[in-house]
């Protein structure tokens, strides 16, 4: 007898941890059938960083649903003629990181690290190729000092430099809108997101502002501004297939915070990620149903600091199993925190509350 389409979809999940070093035993899984939109997962912070993992194939292999790069564009060198995409925490003059810009599986672990953005995602590719069928992995971009377009390092160039290494390795806004819907948002309240069996083999690329981008009182147009003009722009000339990323509303607020935060309400149809502080969304002022109820999707980071606080690199995995059961029933879609020592915890993937 032929198996059922959800009998396939389980073999393919358990296939893609083992494939993963991730024991497909670890933690509750949720149905693979169910919507990207309706389960949580695990994320871990600032996974590119040496003292984190050694490689990034290591972040890769642990079983995450999400993991976080850092990226500066050269605004700082201006002694450089170089236009790049440096990966680093704090320093914006060179990448400091764990890549190794691999073009093998072997590469993977042996090659220089300290890579550009572009030896990160040709780590990704590999890896991606070494593994068919993994689990969908949200990379979360933060764009430490914004996007520098007059240095050639604009939406436009990020979204080649994507489609390059990942191709059809990415989820792309035009995947969503492809059923004749206007906007994400239309997309995503009408359809819904694809099946986490439909994203088998897939990344989805989050876009926030960065740290310095939101403190610098001479940049006029941060990340997650530009990005959406330049989604909504794609998407009026024909050309939303060119689009590698998705843009996110960045730090927790009550109701609509794309109301508040942006002047131009066309743009506003194109954020369906909100990406914010866990103990924000878990302290009883924001209702995180609203964005459950309309299939968007909630990052909600630095799990540990959610009262009571708790250790943030290895809590125990009892005590880190429960705050992801905790802002899962909250309407989490992706918990991130620094629980790299945890690959258990790290490969939950349970009903979104």
């Amino acid at each position: 007898m032929k198996p059922s389409r959800q009998a396939v979809a389980v073999a393919a999940t358990a296939l893609a941890l083992a494939l993963c070093g991730v024991p497909a035993h670890a933690g509750p899984m949720a149905d693979p059938g169910t919507p990207y939109s309706a389960v949580t997962s695990v994320g871990v912070h600032n996974a590119y960083e040496k003292g984190t993992y050694e490689y990034l194939a290591d972040a890769l292999d642990s079983g995450a649903g999400l993991l976080e790069l850092d990226v500066w564009t050269n605004g700082f060198d201006v002694a450089s003629a170089v236009s790049d995409w440096r990966v680093a925490h704090e320093n914006p003059l060179a990448n400091v990181n764990n890549c190794a810009n691999a073009t093998t599986p072997a590469q993977l672990r042996s090659g220089p690290r300290d890579q550009d953005l572009a030896g990160c995602l040709s780590d990704l590719r590999v890896w991606h190729e070494a593994n068919p069928g993994h689990r969908p992995v949200m990379i979360k971009i933060e764009m430490k000092d914004g996007f520098n377009a007059p240095a050639g390092l604009g939406p436009r160039e990020f979204d080649a430099l994507l489609d390059e290494r990942l191709g059809s390795a990415l989820l792309r806004p035009s995947d969503l809108t492809g059923g004749g819907y206007a906007t994400l948002d239309e997309a995503v309240r009408t359809q819904g997101w694809p099946a986490r069996s439909e994203l088998a083999g897939r990344f989805i690329v989050e876009l926030i502002p960065g740290t310095v981008e939101e403190r610098n009182p001479a940049d006029p147009l941060w990340t997650d501004v530009e990005y959406a003009t330049h989604l909504r722009d794609l998407a009026a000339a024909g050309a939303l297939t060119e689009a590698a990323a998705f843009p996110a509303v960045h730090r927790a607020e009550a109701g609509d915070p794309r109301q508040a935060r942006y002047r131009d309400a066309t743009i506003r149809p194109w954020f369906v990620i909100f990406d914010g502080d866990a103990s924000a969304y878990a302290g009883g002022g924001i209702d995180t149903a609203w964005y459950r109820d309309r299939g968007y999707l909630l990052v909600m980071t630095d799990a540990h600091k959610v009262a009571p606080q708790m250790e943030g690199t290895n809590p125990g995995e009892e005590a880190a199993r429960s705050r992801v059961d905790e802002l899962s029933a909250a309407h989490a879609s992706v918990v991130t925190a620094d629980w790299h020592p945890l690959p258990e915890v790290l490969s939950r993937v349970v009903p979104r509350g």
